[in-house]
């Protein structure tokens, strides 16, 4: 069951996605920490940031709206209060997500994480607005992806994933970008913008207007995305939107991905990771794969 991104080596290829598993230590009692892959934290930025107000969470057919706002308590609490509890965690790779609304940000964060043991990669979010740049989206505009890339991985002494927004016309351009600027690995897809409005009231659903749609309903268009990164770069892909099932992740890797991230299915069963990762196990135990790794690119197509 073991795989390797980045030259980091994971028990298993299924890992907890950032968002959704807290900062792994809210899970301790309810998961088996040690049967999972690894785990990405709570996207961590230089100061406390509170989030959008609600409502901020909703359910849709076949997945969830969220605007949560990227709250988190920071990085220098995380390092403080979280990390020490988390480097206890045998078997676990620990994934640190990092953002910033500015370049300096995301280096500051780097930078703090650099000096903190027990952190074994981190995992760049581009998909926020660079607000020195007129608010456009790091991940929608090649020349900016680069530029934060290379910063970030100039600044690293971890190896860099970058998390791809789906929001573009071309996911395998912008992953080639990523790669051209010294990512070590990709991860994708992020949310898909979307809005959802109240036909009683017509106002909608999410006080920040609009939210990223993730869940069961984006995973066709996720893997599709996974297979064409693919096509365009030769660093380790991690794919994600839609994993519930041993089966989904599995489609995952035939499509490209060398491991997967499970997200939403957590709100619906909070040992949903554990469960596809051993459900992974006897899948290929079934199907006589003598090595998970083996999936990777394996579809006829």
């Amino acid at each position: 069951m073991r795989v390797t991104v980045a030259g980091v080596e994971f028990s298993s290829p299924v890992i907890a996605a950032s968002g959704t598993f807290g900062y792994g230590i809210e899970f301790e009692d309810i998961v088996s920490l040690d049967r999972i892959g690894g785990l990405v934290t709570k996207g961590l930025s230089r100061e406390p940031m509170a989030g959008n107000p609600a409502p901020r969470i909703i359910e849709t057919a076949a997945g969830m709206m969220n605007a949560i706002g990227l709250q988190n308590m920071g990085v220098r609490a995380f390092i403080a209060e979280k990390l020490p509890k988390l480097r206890k965690i045998t078997g676990t790779v620990i994934i640190a997500n990092v953002f910033g609304f500015t370049i300096e940000d995301c280096v500051a964060v780097i930078q703090a994480l650099n000096d903190a043991p027990g952190v074994a990669m981190y995992e760049l979010n581009a998909s926020c607005p660079n607000t020195s740049h007129g608010g456009m989206v790091f991940g929608t505009d090649p020349p900016q992806l680069w530029e934060l890339v290379a910063r970030c991985k100039a600044a690293a002494r971890r190896p860099l994933m970058v998390k791809l927004s789906p929001n573009v016309t071309d996911i395998g351009l912008m992953a080639r970008v990523a790669a051209d600027g010294g990512a070590d690995a990709v991860s994708l897809v992020n949310t898909f913008v979307s809005l959802a409005i109240d036909v009683e009231t017509r106002r909608p659903r999410i006080a920040n207007i609009t939210g990223g749609l993730s869940g069961p309903a984006i995973k066709p268009i996720a893997v599709r995305m996974v297979h064409e990164v693919s096509k365009n770069v030769t660093i380790p892909i991690v794919g994600m939107g839609g994993v519930v099932r041993a089966e989904d992740a599995v489609e995952f890797m035939m499509a490209g991905a060398t491991a997967v991230q499970v997200g939403t299915a957590s709100y619906a069963d909070p040992r949903a990771v554990e469960n596809v990762a051993n459900g992974l196990k006897r899948w290929c135990v079934a199907h006589q794969v003598l090595h998970v790794s083996s999936l990777t690119g394996s579809a006829l197509l």
